[in-house]
């Protein structure tokens, strides 16, 4: 999927550096979850955020332990501030289907706005919460709205939690764990047990792959039953719109295979059943299609024959989970992404701006920059039945290879192939993209 950042106008630079240490979690929080909903607003040219409501939900499942984030990550950031003290208490990097949308042709001629929201521990005392997005000219991150909240005002909403959930597998305690809700799109009452199926299908095709393998036991994963009304999800460019709780549709963006939501809220909604740190939608269709967003959440057609169902989860959680880039070529132009003067947040790819700021180039040794690919048939034309299939045991020296985040000049890349790049015929992931999985595991777990 695209990763877009675009915005105008600025009111302050965030610098990650000069966040706060670590906190003591139970100095500021209490053990359930607060929500902070909101609509993100806007057309080409501007971007506002506008307040919905508070609403307290009953489970917290983060690490307790990693409080304020030290990465620089997502096309958004927000920050929790104790309001009595200024001290930034809880932070974390994201990214948004809306800060795509203002990258469309239609942005240019109409504005609009997504319903958005996000999550953090339920604060002992008063706090200001500030939201920041990524210029995507500088790629520097701007603050565009700031709201206090009084924690124990009537005005905020308690969740109400009735719907049914299920272990599809579960390890232990949610705090040292990664915790993925899995949501039902397009199940009726009558195909729970397919719902079922396809959840189990997921934990084990989820884990078929390095590193999730032998991580089996750093993750619970979980599934909450929301049967809606008709059964499959909408199709607009065939014509098939179908009554579902969720409101998945393809051609998002007037792209045919991208399977998205728009209603955000709505997901935290269903979400809020069951401890998570980490929302996957899975739909009842054969049509392959999906997306992840950063630190957002991951759709997939959870129906497809054969073993595209499982490569679309590995690699769509990909981007969600570790905020990883597509490695492929083609669907953009540079002015629409990336910059030659501004170095990605991705951790996958470079403009080679800032090649440094990157875990990557400590891997890569006396590689040249850029590295030039010795290319087998099949990677000259992936599309070609005759080529040689790619061979993912040959000695492929890591590197820095022309080619990624869909552009074929600009953007470089850290190995030729990958579950990153067209995992349709490709079972692992590169050393750059393993290495980032493992790093955001331990960040949830340790």
């Amino acid at each position: 999927m695209k990763k877009f950042f675009l915005t105008l106008g600025a009111c302050a630079l965030i610098g990650i550096s000069a966040l706060s240490a670590q906190v003591k979690f139970e100095d500021y929080f209490l053990d359930k979850t607060m929500r902070f909903d909101f609509y993100h607003a806007g057309d080409a040219n501007t971007e506002m955020y506008f307040f919905d409501e508070v609403i307290e939900e009953p489970y917290w499942a983060g690490n307790k332990n990693y409080l304020v984030e030290q990465r620089d990550m997502g096309n958004q950031f927000f920050k929790v501030i104790d309001k009595a003290s200024g001290k930034v208490i809880y932070s974390r990097g994201y990214s948004t289907l809306f800060s795509e949308w203002i990258a469309t042709p239609e942005a240019k001629i109409v504005a609009k706005a997504m319903p958005e929201g996000f999550t953090f521990p339920y604060p002992k005392n008063d706090v200001i919460v500030e939201i920041y997005t990524r210029e995507y000219k500088t790629g520097k991150l701007i603050k565009k709205f700031s709201y206090e909240i009084d924690v124990d005002s009537y005005f905020v909403r308690k969740s109400k939690q009735d719907l049914e959930i299920f272990d599809v597998h579960y390890t232990g305690n949610p705090g040292k764990r990664v915790d993925i809700v899995l949501l039902s799109e397009g199940y009726t009452e009558n195909e729970k047990e397919k719902f079922v199926k396809a959840c189990q299908g997921f934990a084990e095709d989820f884990f078929s792959y390095s590193p999730y393998t032998e991580n089996k036991d750093k993750f619970n994963i979980r599934a909450v039953w929301a049967p809606s009304k008709e059964s499959g999800v909408s199709i607009p460019g065939e014509n098939l719109w179908r009554n579902t709780a969720l409101k998945a549709h393809y051609y998002t963006f007037d792209s045919e295979r991208y399977q998205m939501i728009e209603d955000y809220q709505s997901i935290l909604d269903v979400a809020s059943n069951a401890p998570y740190d980490l929302i996957y939608i899975l739909t009842n269709s054969q049509k392959y299609g999906g997306g992840g967003v950063y630190n957002f959440y991951g759709i997939s057609a959870a129906d497809i024959p054969g073993p595209s169902t499982r490569k679309t989860y590995s690699h769509e959680f990909g981007h969600q989970f570790v905020g990883l880039a597509d490695e492929y070529v083609g669907g953009a132009e540079m002015s629409d992404i990336y910059f030659p003067n501004v170095e990605p947040w991705e951790p996958n790819i470079t403009t080679l701006t800032n090649l440094e700021s990157k875990d990557w180039k400590k891997l890569l040794g006396d590689a040249p920059i850029p590295t030039p690919v010795k290319q087998s048939a099949w990677e000259l034309n992936p599309q070609n039945p005759k080529a040689e299939p790619f061979n993912p045991n040959k000695p492929w020296a890591l590197g820095v290879y022309e080619g990624g985040g869909y552009l074929q000049h600009g953007v470089y890349r850290p190995w030729p192939n990958c579950m990153m790049n067209w995992f349709h015929k490709i079972d692992v992931y590169c050393p750059v993209c393993s290495k980032e999985i493992q790093n955001t595991i331990d960040l949830y777990t340790k």
